[in-house]
């Protein structure tokens, strides 16, 4: 079907091409000349400006989630609206490239029905601007969605991450179970020592599979995209207030299409759970 506007054009290209009227344009191709003199009378949609804002403040969010956004903030849009001016806007979220990887049996994790049954945790690494790296220690609740830590240094021991495990204690009751892989930090006596005084069971995953912890695995894919791969990070300081800001952000504001578009915080106390 040739729309309006493929109409007009070429209306235009012969005009120009042939330097003939409108007139003798319309008839040659069969265009009315009504179609080329029609000026629409609907002006500028008035959530354009603050789709437009949202999504350059979230580069890495998709129209239906910056349609939830806007919805938040009193907007009266349906998907349909928002998907039609993020198209016209050239908003699209630039896909990246990732690597094929075989597929292999997975171990399918029962989601927990309360916050604090069971977590997880994973390392992260990235680059400062001087070229020296840094680690993330990710801990992630597999029930709410919440990040608990996001712990960034140069270097992370497994007491380091007894450490951090005890300072999330002060504010909320440990869990049944940590999944973790079998990096040394997670195999260390530290860990292993820690866990056996205070009642936890730590539970390995597979060598090489990481998709037996696929809850924080997850998160770090939308830590590493939203966060990590969208900033430079001058010095650790840098990266620990950038990577703190980006952490309750995720917690209080971004929708999560698992907990029904609602945020951790949300998620809990719609449910009526502790956390």
């Amino acid at each position: 079907m040739v729309t309006p506007t493929a109409r007009r054009l070429a209306v235009g290209f012969v005009q120009d091409g042939f330097g003939v009227s409108q007139r003798r344009s319309c008839d040659a191709l069969g265009v009315a000349r009504s179609t080329c003199r029609y000026q629409s009378q609907r002006g500028e949609d008035p959530v354009r400006a603050p789709l437009r804002e949202l999504a350059t403040r979230r580069p890495r969010f998709g129209y239906r989630r910056l349609g939830i956004l806007l919805r938040r903030e009193g907007w009266t849009v349906n998907d349909k609206r928002v998907y039609r001016l993020y198209r016209a806007d050239g908003l699209a979220v630039r896909r990246r490239k990732r690597r094929k990887l075989a597929a292999g049996a997975r171990i399918v994790l029962a989601a927990p029905t309360q916050p604090n049954q069971r977590w997880s945790m994973d390392f992260m690494g990235d680059t400062l601007a001087c070229g020296r790296t840094f680690r993330t220690l990710n801990i992630v609740d597999d029930c709410s969605r919440e990040c608990l830590e996001i712990e960034v240094d140069t270097s992370i021991s497994g007491v380091r991450v007894t450490r951090v495990l005890d300072r999330i204690a002060e504010t909320r009751p440990l869990p049944d179970v940590i999944v973790v892989d079998n990096g040394p930090e997670f195999t260390s006596k530290a860990l292993d020592a820690w866990a056996y005084a205070h009642g936890v069971r730590l539970q390995f995953i597979r060598p090489g599979k990481p998709v037996d912890n696929a809850f924080v695995e997850s998160f770090n894919g939308k830590f590493r995209d939203e966060c990590l791969n969208e900033h430079w990070f001058r010095d650790l300081a840098d990266a620990r207030a950038k990577i703190g800001a980006w952490k309750t952000d995720y917690n209080e504001v971004r929708p999560h299409s698992a907990l029904g578009n609602r945020t951790p915080i949300e998620f809990a106390i719609v449910a009526g759970l502790t956390l």
